[in-house]
């Protein structure tokens, strides 16, 4: 019933920024939570960065202070800012999110196909 479409990625050198997005194919009541993961070839998929439906947010050591995840509802869009970027920040990126399509109906988990993330150093 929705998809969620990402955007954002691609190629950058080391110490450069970039933002990713991911937003919802149609129009949806809310989404909660949100998180950001990433899994490089031979890695396990990790969790980079999340949101929660109050704003709350938390993040892995290896990304604070470089990594922000932010929300904009009004256009059912989740970024993903991502500064100094570093060699091994190099992944495929994907969005988690727990979407409300209709008012009566209960929250589900969806994913995005993933965008790739390329830094050279």
């Amino acid at each position: 019933q929705v998809q969620l479409v990402e955007s954002g990625g691609g190629l950058v050198q080391a110490g450069g920024s970039l933002r990713l997005s991911c937003a919802a194919s149609r129009s949806i009541y809310s989404i909660n939570a949100v998180g950001w993961y990433r899994q490089a070839p031979g890695k396990q998929r990790e969790l980079v960065a999340a949101i929660s439906s109050g704003g709350s947010t938390n993040y892995p050591d290896f990304v604070k202070g470089r990594f922000t995840i932010s929300r904009d509802n009004a256009k059912n869009t989740v970024y993903l800012q991502m500064n100094s970027l570093k060699p091994e920040d190099t992944a495929v990126y994907y969005c988690n999110a727990n979407i409300r399509l209709f008012s009566l109906t209960s929250p589900t988990d969806y994913w995005g196909q993933g965008t790739q993330v390329t830094v050279s150093s």
